[in-house]
């Protein structure tokens, strides 16, 4: 049976983005439909950002005390409670239930459709609810996309049989795997790493490329991998499996590397993702299955006409990160509210900057904080750059008052015909709170002769700045 309804906006995809786009439009007086296949949430709610970073802040905290004399007396050789742990986690992922969250969307007067959404022409979803029942829904004004992305599971013989774990499991995980190995080098992959050790097991992490985090500075990626090597995992670099196999289910997994066979308990994936397009119905408005979906400043899909179809997070490419998706549902929403009004936009009005200006937090042990571009991209970019770095407690010693052992960097990235920030790499403890500090100095073009009467207060850790904008100072009245 088929039912038919209408809506102002349909949103596909009830992630931090779509959920939170939906709800802007509603405020705006639009009548909105919200279709969310698993959890309204989505996947940084509850498999990524939040269970994983709640994972991390009890390892974090436990070192943080075993460097501060006094409290590592108190907490003496302890380890964590992982059950508690656990727990923590449980609690903080709703115990992967969303009746709460969507309570309170229908409370605000959205409508939800706990189902899948496809697009089957211009301003119409099929809806397929888990008992197969179709409907249709029309959009009046706009559809939006943001269907996130899923982990991607190499070519790998055998891997996919062994069942591994990816960031799905890992984050749900309820025991902690004596043995695991992980394949991938990047962001998700250190994270892991840096989990999993903590909380007891012993690391293998294949990493295709010479070195972990790439697209990172150079001393960014130096100290990652020294901290993991410290913490007892077994980094191999040039490294990808070549066969996998899990005879008895639940049971031991081989993993074969060049010549060896490494025997784990688990094998993690971390191989990069994979965008959610390719059941979507992109074809029936002339847009390709499985890619990106590509848009303009606007967020509007490119190659579709008639300013209906929008594309946010995840979905468009730009960057994947749960951040993103949530600046871009203001700025879809302002869109799209702006024109059911009948507003006509210029090219550069309610557009989204998100461009080389995106901040992001890598949270090993060191944190590394990354904003806009680092000094390879800016010079890829034809920037003429200027940098400033700084190792630390080196250039500020009362740092030491913080904890012992101290060890972080800084760089600026500067376009030296400018005379502002480009980008700016912060690598340290608990580091993950200085990102908005150079997000808004990359993002309003700050001069640098400004950045210098910024005081920062004594003592704190914003103190790190002072040594780089000093270093900058004499560089340009030399």
């Amino acid at each position: 049976m088929t039912q038919d309804s209408e809506f102002d906006v349909v949103v596909i995809g009830g992630g931090p983005g779509g959920a939170s786009a939906a709800q802007y439009l509603i405020a705006e007086g639009l009548d909105v439909a919200l279709i969310e296949e698993r959890l309204i949430g989505g996947e940084c709610h509850y498999w990524a950002c939040n269970p994983t970073k709640s994972l991390l802040r009890p390892i974090e905290v436990l070192a943080l005390a075993k460097a501060v004399p006094g409290a590592r007396e108190a907490v003496g050789p302890g380890q964590l409670d992982v059950a508690a742990v656990f727990a923590k986690r449980d609690a903080i992922v709703d115990h992967l239930n969303d009746d709460g969250a969507t309570a309170g969307l229908q409370q605000s007067g959205l409508t939800v459709f706990h189902a899948r959404g496809r697009l089957a022409g211009q301003r119409e979803v099929t809806v397929t609810h888990p008992d197969g029942r179709e409907e249709t829904v029309r959009a009046r004004q706009a559809v939006v996309l943001a269907t996130g992305t899923r982990p991607a599971i190499p070519d790998v013989p055998g891997l996919a049989d062994a069942h591994p774990w990816t960031n799905r499991e890992l984050a749900a995980m309820t025991y902690v795997p004596p043995r695991t190995l992980i394949i991938g080098g990047g962001v998700v992959a250190v994270e892991f790493a840096t989990i999993l050790a903590g909380l007891g097991s012993k690391v293998t992490l294949l990493a295709r490329g010479g070195a972990l985090l790439r697209n990172s500075e150079t001393v960014a990626s130096e100290m990652v991998t020294e901290s993991l090597r410290r913490k007892g995992v077994d980094l191999r670099f040039h490294a990808h499996p070549a066969g996998v196999a899990r005879p008895v289910a639940g049971g031991a997994v081989s993993v074969t590397v060049g010549e060896e066979t490494v025997e784990v308990d688990e094998v993690v994936v971390a191989a990069g993702r994979v965008v959610n397009t390719d059941a979507l119905g992109l074809d029936t408005v002339g847009l390709r299955g499985g890619d990106f979906v590509l848009v303009d400043d606007h967020l509007q899909a490119v190659g579709v006409d008639g300013a209906w179809l929008y594309a946010m997070g995840d979905t468009t490419g730009r960057a994947l990160l749960s951040h993103l998706s949530q600046y871009h549902a203001v700025v879809v929403a302002d869109v799209i509210a702006a024109r059911a009004r009948g507003r006509q936009l210029a090219d550069d009005e309610l557009i989204a900057r998100d461009p080389h200006n995106l901040p992001q937090v890598v949270y090993t042990d060191p944190q590394v904080v990354e904003v806009g571009r680092t000094e390879s991209q800016a010079r890829a970019d034809g920037f003429t750059v200027t940098t400033s770095t700084a190792r630390y407690p080196e250039a500020v010693p009362d740092l030491l008052i913080f904890r012992d052992g101290f060890d972080a960097w800084a760089k600026l990235v500067i376009d030296a015909d400018t005379d502002t920030l480009l980008g700016a790499t912060f690598v340290g403890p608990e580091f993950a709170e200085l990102a908005q500090a150079a997000t808004l100095a990359v993002v309003a073009k700050v001069p640098i002769e400004t950045l210098r009467h910024v005081v920062a207060p004594h003592p704190s850790v914003n103190q790190i700045w002072n040594p780089l904008l000093a270093r900058q100072r004499e560089r340009t009245t030399e």
